[in-house]
């Protein structure tokens, strides 16, 4: 699995301690959301296309680099808009594409409900935003989307990625590069991520399911 990114650093591993502990509060949850965010968007964004620009110093001119291509930002509603604002300030000329999903609880399976891309103007790289990538089939979803609009390269960015979702990604589309701050080994009979954090939306938005 080639295309397949698991970031190793530190403040990773410091923060995922953060995301996973249940009693962590929501105010809490969304930061070290936000800085995960931000560790994994470098390093998702290390390689993108720059072209060679002269600027005026207070003290001379200077030759620098600047993107050389569009990037979109895609986050898949609702968890996915935990991850927009750390982008943003790494990438503050991107545009932000909504994609709504929810999951049907009795099958698992990612249904649709929003979907407002245009018919043009599609950006060059498409950084696809969600915490959590369980089955897979969101983000599948997402994928075939964005490429029937016209993205030249997809991006997927999670923080928690389990290893039958990426198997599932990868297999259905080998040239889409996942970035992931750690991978975990299955799903549990409901599909959600086993040690995982729960669910993602409704810690960042503090809003328990009743049982």
């Amino acid at each position: 699995m080639s295309e397949l990114h698991e970031i190793e650093h530190p403040l990773i591993e410091h923060h995922l301690c953060t995301v996973r502990d249940k009693s962590t509060r929501p105010s809490e949850f969304r930061a070290a959301i936000g800085r995960l965010s931000v560790l994994v968007g470098v390093y998702a964004t290390e390689d993108l296309a720059t072209r060679t620009c002269k600027i005026q110093t207070p003290i001379t001119d200077a030759d620098c680099e600047t993107l050389a291509v569009r990037v979109g930002l895609v986050p898949i509603l609702r968890a996915g808009l935990g991850m927009v604002e750390p982008l943003q300030q790494l990438l503050p000329d991107s545009a932000v594409w909504h994609l709504g999903l929810y999951r049907n609880e009795e099958t698992a399976e990612p249904v649709g409900y929003y979907d407002k891309l245009p018919h043009s103007g599609a950006p060059n790289v498409a950084l696809v935003l969600d915490p959590m990538l369980a089955t897979g089939g969101s983000v599948d979803l997402v994928i075939r989307r964005l490429l029937s609009w016209g993205v030249d390269e997809i991006r997927i960015l999670s923080i928690i990625a389990a290893r039958p979702g990426i198997e599932r990604v990868l297999r259905d589309f080998p040239q889409v590069k996942l970035y992931v701050a750690v991978v975990d080994p299955e799903l549990n009979e409901q599909a959600f991520i086993v040690p995982g954090l729960g669910d993602a939306g409704d810690r960042i938005f503090d809003t328990p399911q009743n049982e």
